[in-house]
């Protein structure tokens, strides 16, 4: 599993030029599931993304997390994550959860995140999106 976050102060997701999630501060991550994740793996995701403390407190300093600031959460499966380029010119995604695996995981993540976040908009499972933000900092950390 991969999560991609990148602390935001806006971002949105479009499909077929309709606004399908948008959101203010909070993190944009795109999310990646490979083959043999589960929903203990992805618990465990859950868990260090809502505590990461990377946005300022009073003294600037990173001491804040997601919920201490009432952040939002932009949700979007971005297989691409597992792209392997060792050989040649074109990725290959092999590493990449079967799309069964991959949207039963990315529902599960987004039910499980709606528990502890007030807002939490996604993007669609497969489809071609259109994803725009602006990222604070900028501030990116790749869990996998």
């Amino acid at each position: 599993m991969k999560f991609l976050i990148q602390r935001v102060t806006e971002a949105s997701v479009d499909i077929a030029g309709e606004t399908v999630g948008k959101i203010g501060k909070g993190y944009l991550v795109l999310i990646g599931v490979g083959e043999g994740d589960t929903r203990e793996i992805a618990d465990r995701f859950i868990r260090k993304m809502l505590a990461l403390r990377i946005f300022a407190d009073e003294n600037g300093k990173t001491n804040l997390s997601i919920k201490d600031v009432g952040g939002s959460l932009l949700l979007v499966s971005q297989f691409t994550l597992y792209a392997d380029c060792h050989k040649g010119n074109r990725p290959t995604f092999n590493g990449a959860g079967n799309p069964a695996l991959a949207n039963e995981l990315y529902e599960y993540i987004i039910a499980e995140c709606r528990k502890e976040i007030a807002v939490v908009e996604t993007g669609r499972f497969g489809a071609d999106m259109k994803v725009s933000l602006v990222n604070d900092g900028p501030f990116t950390i790749m869990l996998d």
